[in-house]
């Protein structure tokens, strides 16, 4: 027998049910049980742990995993369940891969730019190498036979004669990138004597430029000579006209009014092709036929010039 308000004995026959009493009020089952609320045998029980919320796979289209929790928009849920993804924007995939469509998206198009802007430098789309200004300049195996060097014979020089048969001397290379051409003379005054020691040298190039263009660098070429000077000699530059896109002339001066040799430089530009030609004069002091002037040098190689370019473009 139990008295009123003790707790019930645990080893005693089964209690019944006590009515309500007015004004207290009446108890309320553990939300967090599993099943039927049942009254423990034992007082010192452990407690029951809360069931887990049921989760359960997402229905087609329905954005994702949800819990109780995510479904009442309570944020993260249980055992760390992310909350489902926001759907795509208009236009973009259901579910809750929108942001990735995008991510993925970006990345292809970062990707597509950089595929691009290689295929621009490589020379794709037709966009890469400059195409060569070379009009209707031809490559010559042999630039001795298509000079025109009827100028310096009119200013009485003549070749010299050459024991071993190399007078005058050519070469020349054919590649891709620039074809390259020489052409080297021995001169001598048409009224030299045998005593006489004086001679001249012509040396010619022409180069034709396949892959780069020369023209930012042609002027600088010959400009750097201004900087050469010793103590006795210096460099005139000059730009010239009446031969090719663009000329300049080299002349070596000397700081007294007496000597004895000449050295002048032509070089021409007409589009891609550079042609250059180069006299260099000795006289001895017994000969009879002095050094010409830088001028008179000048004007025969700019005319021996002209018949060679028209040679080169036949």
């Amino acid at each position: 027998m139990s008295i009123p308000g003790e707790s019930p004995n645990p080893y005693g026959p089964p209690q019944q049910p006590q009515p309500p009493q007015p004004g207290v009020p009446a108890p309320q089952p553990n939300p967090y049980s599993q099943g039927p609320q049942q009254q423990s045998p034992y007082p010192y029980a452990q407690p029951t742990m809360p069931a887990m919320p049921a989760v359960t796979a997402p229905p087609p289209g329905s954005g994702g995993w949800s819990t109780p929790e995510t479904a009442a928009g309570g944020g993260y849920g249980p055992m760390g369940v992310q909350p489902p993804m926001p759907p795509a924007g208009p236009g973009g995939p259901s579910g809750g891969g929108g942001k990735g469509w995008l991510w993925a998206l970006g990345g292809s198009v970062v990707a597509s730019a950089v595929w691009a802007g290689v295929v621009f430098s490589t020379g794709g789309f037709g966009s890469g190498e400059k195409e060569a200004d070379l009009g209707t300049y031809q490559y010559a195996s042999d630039l001795c036979a298509s000079s025109d060097f009827t100028p310096i014979e009119n200013a009485s020089f003549k070749e010299k004669d050459s024991t071993s048969g190399s007078n005058p001397q050519h070469s020349s290379s054919k590649d891709p990138a620039m074809d390259s051409m020489t052409c080297n003379v021995d001169y001598e005054p048409s009224t030299s004597s045998s005593g006489d020691y004086s001679s001249a040298w012509l040396y010619t190039t022409a180069y034709l430029h396949r892959k780069t263009d020369p023209t930012p660098e042609f002027k600088a070429t010959y400009m750097s000579y201004k900087n050469q000077k010793t103590s006795s000699t210096h460099y005139k530059v000059t730009k010239v006209s009446g031969v090719g896109d663009e000329a300049y002339v080299v002349a070596q001066e000397y700081e007294s009014s007496s000597n004895s040799s000449a050295y002048v430089i032509l070089g021409v530009r007409d589009g891609w092709m550079t042609y250059q030609l180069t006299w260099s004069q000795y006289a001895s002091t017994s000969s009879d036929n002095p050094v010409k002037s830088n001028s008179e040098i000048t004007e025969m190689l700019k005319e021996s010039a002209k018949g060679t370019l028209e040679k080169l473009q036949n």
